[in-house]
């Protein structure tokens, strides 16, 4: 199976995509550890654009085709980035869970923005007015939402975890 975890920066994708990672054994694709490494060999700058999501897409497949599970996360801000990810599923021929992961407390959004720290080296982390300010287009399809906004990451997997029993 596909999972699909996307969401703007500082919801929880991260934690809940590691968490999830951890319960079932799936393999954890991170389009940002993908483009810091593109970043780190000299071939791009950031922003990225689509270079880090094209190499997830075909990294995602490639796992799946093993038969593996794959969590494959990002912000995911584009009804075509997140066309590309259920197609690599349907192309693997395995389900696809769609995540998108909010945080509806305003304030608590902010204070995880402005509080977080990088877990990948040199990778920069956007300030609360470029979140607010990034392009992010609302989804028009079904798909699983966490909110996170109060919630213990435990508590926001058990959520996680019951929806895509659920859907699957």
């Amino acid at each position: 199976m596909l999972v699909v975890i996307g969401g703007l920066p500082a919801t929880g994708k991260t934690t809940l995509a590691r968490l999830l990672a951890a319960r079932t054994g799936a393999v954890h694709v991170r389009v940002d550890t993908i483009e810091q490494a593109l970043v780190r060999s000299g071939t791009a700058r950031h922003p990225v654009g689509p270079a880090g999501y094209v190499v997830g897409y075909a990294l995602a497949e490639e796992h799946l085709r093993q038969g593996f599970s794959v969590i494959a996360e990002s912000v995911n801000p584009l009804a075509v980035t997140r066309d590309a990810w259920r197609d690599a599923a349907v192309r693997a021929g395995v389900a696809c869970a769609e995540v998108e992961v909010i945080c509806s407390d305003p304030a608590e959004h902010r204070r995880r923005v402005a509080s977080r720290s990088v877990d990948i080296p040199d990778l920069p982390l956007p300030d609360w007015a470029e979140v607010t300010a990034r392009e992010y287009e609302p989804w028009n399809r079904e798909r699983i939402v966490v909110d996170t906004a109060g919630a213990a990451p435990e508590e926001s997997l058990a959520v996680l975890v019951r929806a895509i029993a659920l859907s699957s």
